[in-house]
């Protein structure tokens, strides 16, 4: 008992609920990765066999189409969103569509790294999607599928058209695995292996459409491009990138334990199967949301909230009228008794964004365990306040 709140019963029995490096997948353990090639060059062929084995399973599982290539390329999503944007960007004007943190990241490199003059950049605050039919496809757009440290996702592909001119760079992160990927659309894909299917962090995925190809091998960029960006030699498309020859060293550890997901993904149903985990978790915190009104979605449209990235404000009225600051120490104060408790791991809003809370409903998560969170999130914020109003009082 804390100021007259009852602890619920029941707790979470997994308490991990990070946005990244997310939750392990049900039953993992170290034991899983006993088959890993510790010690052996990954250019030997046991190396290079595991490292096409997470390819084609990752083509399998996400229905990528045959045409396209996919690449394991170094650090992590950004790395993968560097490269391509390094290499790709400036053969023509390009578009930036952001509404998020990492969204505006990429503006800036754009902007200020790369030093492009033709951009035009598409922007919406925390909580909404920019209008998407502003965007110029005759140029390169660049865009998240779904923005992590917001909550808000583009609901299908349907804006893109399918006779564009310029590029698509798509880094969907946290999407890939959770949400249904127009490849079709896409000409240029980017994620993590540790969100939707809690991999380890370090390691990211470029998959290129055949017109990403065709540009990679018919324009040359302006700039000097660092030797972890190059796909091409010799005007072409290094090939070897796309078939488990990594440009630097991966470890094949992470490689085992990507391998090892991607199987469990597979002995499940494969995507339709992980989607509707995914959904059936977002759906719990959102029947929360609709029956609590001290919480709320920070994303202001149904059909644009994420089902991967939950991201929540506090929506009483009293913490509402607190000055930025103050609301920010309640949500914090919120979160560290959840972790405290040891029922909620990692749920605070990102650094950026707006104060709150951003719950991982992914995959790996089981339902059971965010239906336990639930009580646990009104006994926080109750706890909370009393201690805020008995601090007033």
């Amino acid at each position: 008992m804390a100021d007259g709140t009852a602890k619920p019963d029941t707790r979470p029995n997994n308490a991990h609920f990070s946005s990244g490096p997310c939750s392990k997948r049900p039953g993992w353990s170290l034991q899983a990765l006993s088959d890993a090639p510790l010690g052996r060059s990954h250019r030997a062929k046991v190396g290079k066999d595991k490292l096409k084995q997470a390819i084609d399973l990752t083509r399998e599982i996400l229905n990528v189409p045959a045409d396209y290539r996919i690449g394991i390329v170094p650090a992590s999503d950004t790395g993968a969103v560097e490269m391509a944007m390094w290499s790709l960007l400036g053969e023509r004007g390009v578009d930036m569509v952001a509404w998020e943190s990492f969204g505006g990241g990429w503006v800036t490199d754009v902007v200020k790294q790369l030093k492009l003059k033709d951009v035009r950049k598409i922007e919406a605050d925390y909580g909404f999607l920019p209008d998407l039919s502003t965007i110029d496809f005759d140029r390169d757009v660049v865009f998240t599928w779904n923005g992590t440290t917001s909550g808000v996702r583009v609901p299908n592909a349907d804006f893109i058209p399918a006779d564009r001119k310029g590029l698509t760079i798509c880094d969907a992160t946290s999407a890939a695995f959770a949400q249904d990927l127009d490849f079709a659309k896409l000409d240029v894909t980017t994620f993590s292996w540790q969100k939707v299917l809690g991999g380890e962090g370090g390691h990211g995925m470029i998959i290129l459409s055949p017109r990403a190809v065709e540009r990679l091998e018919s324009y040359v960029p302006a700039w000097p491009l660092p030797k972890i960006f190059r796909m091409t030699s010799g005007g072409k498309i290094s090939e070897g990138i796309f078939k488990g020859e990594t440009i630097n060293t991966p470890s094949m550890l992470c490689v085992e334990d990507y391998i090892d997901a991607l199987n469990w993904a597979k002995s499940i149903g494969g995507l339709k199967a992980l989607i509707a985990r995914a959904d059936a978790n977002a759906k719990v915190i959102f029947d929360f949301v609709a029956a609590n009104d001290w919480i709320a979605n920070l994303a202001q449209v149904d059909e644009t909230r994420s089902n991967t990235s939950v991201c929540l404000k506090i929506a009483d009225a009293d913490i509402a009228a607190l000055d930025a600051d103050a609301q920010a120490a309640f949500a914090k104060g919120v979160t560290s008794i959840l972790e405290k408790e040891g029922v909620a791991l990692d749920v605070g809003a990102y650094r950026d964004a707006p104060s709150g809370l951003r719950i991982w409903a992914g995959a790996t998560v089981e339902e059971a365990d965010m239906k336990a969170l639930m009580p646990w999130l009104t006994y926080a914020f109750e706890t909370q306040k009393a201690a805020l109003n008995k601090v007033a009082a």
